[in-house]
């Protein structure tokens, strides 16, 4: 049995949660997600209470499907209720960051300035080196943060980059000078 899918998700206040065809749609103050279902899972929606069910509870791919579609469902209500978002720092001597409309322009050491168009459908906001990307749908949020992350990911000597806000660089030590050897 999915310990996670056989749990009830409960539906807020101002959100609407339909399937139809085969898709699943939520809509809320944030927006509108949609979501195809698998043919071997179905989702109920009554009483504010949305149920996920899959053919067979003994199959392992059913079961895996069954909390992955829950989850999914999960998110979408999140997302249209309170949003998601990813902050990322830049860090390095002479690297800027600026926003222009849904473009960031980075400064990050390159002999140009990187232009990166973001989706209509996310905010982007930049203070100083913090870079904050959010909107209602988690796996666009984190696929663009990590789109971001790529034009210039930290290095471990100096931990110059973009690298997210809670993300631990593991630092080396870099060349050392030999000790005592003299010939």
């Amino acid at each position: 049995m999915s310990r996670v899918g056989k749990k009830p998700l409960a539906i807020p206040a101002g959100v609407t949660v339909s399937v139809d065809g085969g898709v699943l749609r939520v809509k809320g103050p944030k927006g509108e997600l949609t979501q195809d279902i698998h043919p071997r899972v179905t989702i109920a929606v009554a009483d504010n209470v949305l149920t996920v069910h899959v053919k067979d509870e003994e199959k392992v791919d059913d079961r895996a499907l069954w909390g992955l579609f829950r989850r999914l469902a999960e998110n979408m209500v999140i997302g249209v209720t309170q949003g998601f978002e990813k902050k990322m720092e830049l860090n390095g001597v002479g690297f800027k960051v600026s926003a222009q409309g849904n473009t960031l322009v980075l400064d990050v050491g390159f002999s140009h300035e990187v232009k990166y168009e973001v989706p209509k459908e996310l905010k982007l906001t930049v203070e100083k080196n913090l870079i904050t990307v959010s909107g209602a749908n988690k796996q666009v949020v984190g696929e663009i943060a990590a789109q971001i992350r790529h034009i210039k990911e930290p290095e471990p000597y100096k931990g110059k980059g973009i690298k997210y806000v809670d993300e631990v660089i593991v630092r080396k030590a870099g060349k050392a000078a030999k000790a005592g050897s003299a010939a």
